[in-house]
Order: C-alpha cells, then sequence, then structure tokens
C-alpha cells in the first residue's frame, strides 16, 4: 500500500505532465515497484468512478429491483476497469514495434495517475446526472466540456510522458484512445451493457 505521501507525489506529478509540463515524470517512481504500484491509481478513482456507476445504473436498471441495480454496477465496474487496464497490455505488446519500448513504463504510470485525476474532473457530470435526472440535458453538455478538456489533458501527459515528438505522441493517444473504445464497446457488448443514448 501506498503512503499518503506517495499518492501526492505521484497525483502532483501527472497533473504537471497533463499540463504540458515534462519535469513532472520527477514526481513519479518510475521502478519496477513504481510500475506496479502505480495501478494502486485505480482505488484512488474508485470513489468518483463509483459515482458514474450508481448514476448509469439507475437510468437503465429496474427501480425497484435492488439486485438488478447492483449487478448493473458491478458490471459498469467490469467494463471500466477492462478500458482502464487492457489497452495498457495491448500497448505492452506494440510499443517496441512504435518506437516507444524505452518509454513505456513512463507512459504507464503517468497515465495511470492521470487517469485518478481524469475519474475526479468527470465527477461533476456524474453528480448531476445522480441528484438531479430532470437535468439530462445540461449533465450532458457538462459531461462532453469535461471530456473534451480531459482529452487536452490526456494529449499533454502523452506527450510529455512519451517524449518523443508530438507526431508520436499523437499516434499513441489516437492509438490508446481507438484501444480504449474498441475494449469499452466489446465488454459492454458482452456484459449486456446497453446505455441509453
Amino acid at each position: 500500500m501506498l503512503s499518503g505521501q506517495d499518492i501526492s507525489a505521484s497525483l502532483s506529478g501527472a497533473w504537471r505532465l497533463m499540463r504540458g509540463k515534462a519535469d513532472g515524470l520527477r514526481l513519479l517512481d518510475l521502478s519496477a515497484d513504481g510500475f506496479w504500484n502505480s495501478f494502486f491509481a485505480i482505488v484512488v478513482a474508485l470513489p468518483a468512478m463509483a459515482v458514474g456507476w450508481v448514476g448509469v445504473a439507475g437510468e437503465i436498471g429496474d427501480p425497484d429491483a435492488v439486485v438488478s441495480r447492483l449487478s448493473i454496477v458491478l458490471r459498469l465496474a467490469v467494463v471500466d476497469l477492462g478500458t482502464w487496464v487492457l489497452p495498457l497490455c495491448g500497448l505492452a505488446f506494440v510499443g517496441r514495434r512504435v518506437g516507444i519500448g524505452d518509454r513505456f513504463v513512463h507512459y504507464v504510470v503517468a497515465s495511470n495517475w492521470a487517469s485518478a485525476i481524469v475519474a475526479w474532473i468527470m465527477l461533476p457530470a456524474a453528480l448531476v446526472r445522480l441528484v438531479a435526472p430532470a437535468s439530462d440535458q445540461f449533465a450532458v453538455l457538462l459531461s462532453l466540456a469535461l471530456f473534451l478538456l480531459t482529452m487536452v489533458f490526456t494529449w499533454r501527459m502523452t506527450n510529455a510522458a512519451v517524449g518523443k515528438g508530438a507526431a508520436i505522441a499523437t499516434a499513441v493517444f489516437v492509438g490508446m484512445f481507438v484501444g480504449s473504445l474498441a475494449v469499452l464497446f466489446a465488454l459492454q457488448a458482452l456484459l449486456g451493457i446497453t446505455v441509453a443514448e
């Protein structure tokens, strides 16, 4: 288990990278232990992600069936966690071929901690959907605005962590985004999750 100081330093480093400051890497533990410990970011993100799962389960599940909604929450958790981890596994296989093998650890550590920050940035939209479901259009607009903002931050983090120029960073960013969407849709279909438009 990581200490609060380690978590704080990792989040600070990721936040600096998300603002395009490459010196944020100095705050990250890029050792073998640091690589595996960076997946603790999932635990840091879990409360914010859970709010979204509960909100979606309330929208697509039977409001009178607690077991049904709990099942949906658990399936949404599997989808989100798979979408987080599986594209990184894919990158492990192709990283050397696309020329970022020497920066794979940098990217994964930075990406994990940045993903925790992204989960918390997206929390306001999830709270609006959960607390005020009648304001659905506002929640959609807020979600879209926050999503676009996090995409900018994620590209900056990718560029700083990969450190091989904007073209390579963009290729990695697009590849990971497409990979994440593919995993998301595949897991949703596999687990029978149908999210309303």
